[in-house]
């Protein structure tokens, strides 16, 4: 078979060509392109999502017990500060690659600090020494100088404070002092006190650089927790210091701090490297080992796998609607050449004979077609998926082989009429299109009993959602002729011929594959539409319950009239208090008699004016009937958590309990359960919910620990600025005056809990996937209905152009089309959207969505919207489907289609 013979045959059928080197294109770009994209915006996920975490957590720690001196003349120092690169040459080499920064820390157990600068303000003080080479290039003095490396036994022990620590602790520079033996003594006994001198004061050049994350902080004192405890801070030291201290029976104990620099961390190497960090815990050889980074790496990894899910589903139904269109492009170029082939096999071919003139054309074409497509997928950014070769080699094979096959199954002989009132099916196709229904639904309660195969894509999970749009098409095609000959039955009674004939061909219209396709094309675009709104919808909540209003201002206690103050701010029209303690005990009576439950935290809204306020700020939070009203004489009515009224329940006081609100106790009853509530955090599951407006009169009242706002334009520096006024406020004019400032008040706003919501992670390949899908789904499906236009454009032809000598208007020729056409664009668009949006209902419990929205479940409803959609869609596949019909009317003229020999 000649080249040039090959060639001509392409030539004379170059649209239909065209159309199939166009596909394979297209495929082939998608299988190449799509995972780069998504690799790219994962590896960009991983990357914000990292450095959205503190970066301790990327720090891998060794460390070592107390060490005593063997008196052996050995320097501690020197031997285990030659561990510090010895260690990392340990390590396996992919986390090796990683260190970034790395330090070496040693110090003493704290012991009891004395001197006259501590005793001047009564402070009860334990200092640690530490050592931490290359501190005077981190820090800057502020005072004095820093401790003397050639200092010798009789003098003092030198030591640098920072100068937070020093000023806390009433020290400054030539502060002479005294420090007792740590407690972590020798069997001998605690060493003896030494002196010490203040001889240097210093902060930090970069605070945040990771030089100073060492625990305990050097940059801190660290806070008594009860009375009679001491302040605990720490002081620089030169090593030769503690080399000398630990050869009069100090004990000192070590540490080797690696960092991991965020940017050679890649999505596609962290199972490797979580697997390489638990080895080495477990070959830590006696030390401590902590580390923080698997647990970042888990959380992505579940968020990965749960996205890989979603899009593998997307992609799924995507891949099913080109291998239908490719189908369908096949087909119709083979039985636009049936007369070729039955013609060969007149002359004495086998079938085998049209099969490989077939071949050597798809060849030519579509090989390079398929080629040029991978080419241009690989130019998209990101890193290449590793079974994308592989996929493409598999895609090239089957689009190769879709036109040689579809000329092997092309009946030869007599065509088959496609004009009788009724085409019966055959027994074999019922009974497979019945097996097919049945499968679908076997497939849907095998995935929901049986559940998702971890960190795989379950073939199961994607195949039925394919499964699911064809058994809808095959159902559809077998049930939607009905209503339409019963329409056509009522339109033959009526005047005019329009209606009537145009249902009674949409009736007879044999179009199955096409059909399939655009079910299946649609459905795919539905279902990451429906999917989508389900998250952003299930977002708004989890932001709505960490922030029910325009703004949130969270403190320690404001003075009450802040909530005046804030009312005044330009931009909010509502405030409303509240208040929030956790770790309260419950009671039998007001005396405290504890009821042994567990601890609850407490929340104290005003029920009216936080109902009023959410409502202003049209976040979606409802607030339970039993907090709204005004107050009666008992028992205030409580929303609690199921956990808490099981107990109460259980302890027979779900009538009457008591729990602790600032000192003071309230009696409470059971009114309501609720599984959570706003201003709580998601992992809290003991919680009691009291109504602020009913509290009884008491000598003192409670004070509000933080306030709600709406409004529109809020100044969030506006609101933390009354709000520290409010802290300020409260602390002076209050019972009690603590030691210090309060911290600053915490201002969150409704946008910007929704932010973080929504960011970060993966949530961008999510939010790509879904667009991605929606756009490619729409495209298929309005291609699929291209081919439903052309699959009958012939016999349309012939039969219009026959009518048309019979009288018919050109404007009744265009009504005649819309009513054939419309009842099956309009079906099958619908079903795909019927199918794409009960997908998610019928998935939602095995994909793992909870992943995208802080681990709050995803309601998958109705979406109004989806409506919206399929009305604007179904409108712009008729309009499309009637613009490829009059384009092929033009192209082929009329007049023409009534040759005799030609078939639809």
């Amino acid at each position: 078979m000649s080249i040039g013979a090959v060639v001509r045959r392409v030539r004379a059928y170059g649209g239909q060509f065209l159309l199939l080197a166009a596909l394979a294109a297209v495929t082939l770009a998608l299988i190449a392109g799509v995972p780069r994209l998504v690799n790219g915006r994962t590896e960009a996920g991983l990357q914000s999502f990292l450095r959205s975490q503190p970066a301790t957590v990327r720090d891998v720690t060794y460390a070592t017990d107390t060490i005593f001196n063997a008196g052996n003349g050995t320097s501690l120092m020197e031997a285990f500060a030659a561990d510090l690169p010895r260690l990392q040459d340990e390590m396996p080499p992919p986390v090796r690659a990683l260190v970034d920064q790395r330090w070496f820390t040693a110090e003493t157990d704290p012991g009891r600090l004395t001197g006259p600068d501590l005793a001047a303000r009564n402070l009860l003080v334990d200092l640690g020494l530490r050592s931490m080479p290359g501190v005077a290039e981190a820090g800057r003095l502020t005072g004095g100088r820093w401790p003397d490396p050639t200092a010798t036994a009789e003098d003092p022990v030198e030591i640098a404070l920072a100068a937070e620590v020093a000023g806390k602790l009433n020290l400054r520079v030539g502060s002479k002092l005294t420090l007792a033996g740590p407690q972590s003594a020798t069997p001998e006994g605690a060493p003896d006190p030494v002196r010490a001198l203040v001889v240097g004061v210093f902060e930090p050049r970069d605070r945040a650089g990771g030089f100073w994350d060492g625990l305990p902080q050097a940059l801190r004192v660290i806070e008594p927790i009860g009375d009679a405890q001491p302040f605990v801070a720490l002081g620089v030291v030169d090593p030769a210091t503690l080399d000398r201290l630990s050869a009069d029976g100090w004990g000192l104990r070590f540490a080797w701090r690696y960092r991991m620099g965020a940017s050679g961390i890649h999505a596609v190497d962290a199972d490797r490297l979580i697997g390489d960090v638990d080895r080495m815990g477990r070959q830590a050889q006696g030390r401590a080992f902590t580390q923080g980074l698997d647990i970042p790496l888990r959380q992505f990894q579940d968020q990965v796998a749960s996205v890989r899910t979603v899009l593998a589903v997307s992609a799924t139904g995507a891949l099913g609607a080109l291998a239908g269109l490719v189908i369908l492009a096949a087909g119709l170029t083979v039985r636009r050449r049936r007369t070729e082939f039955t013609l060969l096999r007149a002359r004495g071919g086998t079938a085998l004979v049209g099969a490989r003139r077939s071949l050597s054309e798809s060849l030519l074409v579509l090989l390079p077609a398929a080629g040029a497509g991978f080419a241009l997928g690989n130019l998209a950014p990101g890193p290449a998926a590793e079974s994308a070769s592989a996929a493409a080699v598999a895609a090239t094979l089957l689009i190769v082989l879709a036109l040689p096959l579809a000329t092997l199954a092309l009946p030869t002989g007599v065509a088959q009429r496609r004009d009788l009132v009724t085409m019966r099916p055959s027994a074999r196709r019922i009974t497979m299109e019945a097996g097919l229904v049945l499968l679908a639904v076997i497939g849907v309660l095998l995935l929901r009993r049986r559940g998702l195969v971890p960190g795989v894509v379950d073939p199961l999970l994607v195949s039925v959602p394919v499964l699911l749009a064809v058994a809808a098409a095959v159902l559809t095609i077998r049930l939607y002729p009905w209503p339409l000959r019963l329409l056509g039955r009522l339109a033959a009674r009526t005047r005019g011929s329009v209606a009537f004939l145009g249902s009674a061909r949409g009736a007879r219209a044999v179009v199955t594959t096409p059909l399939v396709v655009v079910v299946l094309a649609v459905a795919s675009a539905a279902f990451c539409g429906v999917v989508a709104a389900g998250v952003e919808a299930s977002r708004d909540r989890v932001a709505a319950r960490q922030v029910p209003a325009d703004g949130l201002i969270r403190g320690e206690r404001l003075a009450p009239d802040t909530a005046a103050e804030l009312a005044r701010l330009p931009g909010v029209r509502r405030a409303s208090p509240f208040l929030q303690e956790a770790g309260q005990r419950l009671a039998t009576d007001e005396d405290g008699t504890d009821l042994r439950v567990g601890e609850v935290s407490v929340l104290l809204v005003n029920g009216p004016e936080l109902e009023a306020l959410v409502r202003d700020a049209d976040v979606p939070v409802g607030v339970p009937d039993a907090l709204l009203g005004s107050g009666d004489a008992g028992p205030l009515p409580a929303v609690v958590s199921p956990a808490v009224a099981a107990d109460l329940a259980a302890a027979g006081r779900d009538g009457s309990a008591f729990v602790g609100v600032q000192g003071q106790r309230y009696e409470f009853r059971v009114a309501a359960r609720a599984d959570s509530f706003p201003l709580l955090r998601g992992e809290t599951t003991r919680f009691v919910v009291l109504p602020w407006q009913q509290l009884p009169r008491r000598t003192t009242d409670v004070t509000p620990t933080g306030f709600l706002v709406a409004g529109d334009r809020l100044d969030v520096s506006e609101l933390r600025r009354v709000g520290n006024e409010g802290q300020r406020r409260f602390a002076r004019g209050g019972t009690i005056v603590g030691r210090e400032q309060p911290l600053d008040v915490e201002v969150t706003t409704w946008a910007e809990a929704r932010r973080q919501v929504g960011e970060g992670g993966v949530n961008a390949v999510l939010g790509f996937g879904f667009t991605a899908g929606a756009v490619v789904g729409t495209a298929l499906g309005l291609l699929a209905v291209a081919f439903v236009v052309l699959a009958g454009a012939r016999a349309r032809g012939q039969a219009l152009s026959q009518l048309r000598t019979l009288g018919l208007s050109r404007g009744q020729s265009r009504g005649l089309l819309l009513v054939e056409l419309g009842p099956l664009v309009g079906v099958a668009v619908v079903t795909g959207a019927v199918v794409g949006a009960l997908l998610p209902l019928l998935l939602n419990p095995v994909l793992g969505l909870s992943a995208f929205t802080g681990g709050a479940p995803v309601e998958v409803a109705f979406e109004p919207r989806l409506v919206v959609g399929v009305v604007v869609l179904g409108a712009v596949a008729l309009g499309f489907a009637i613009v490829v019909e009059a384009l092929n009317n033009r192209r082929t003229r009329l007049g023409e289609a009534l040759r005799l020999g030609e078939e639809s």
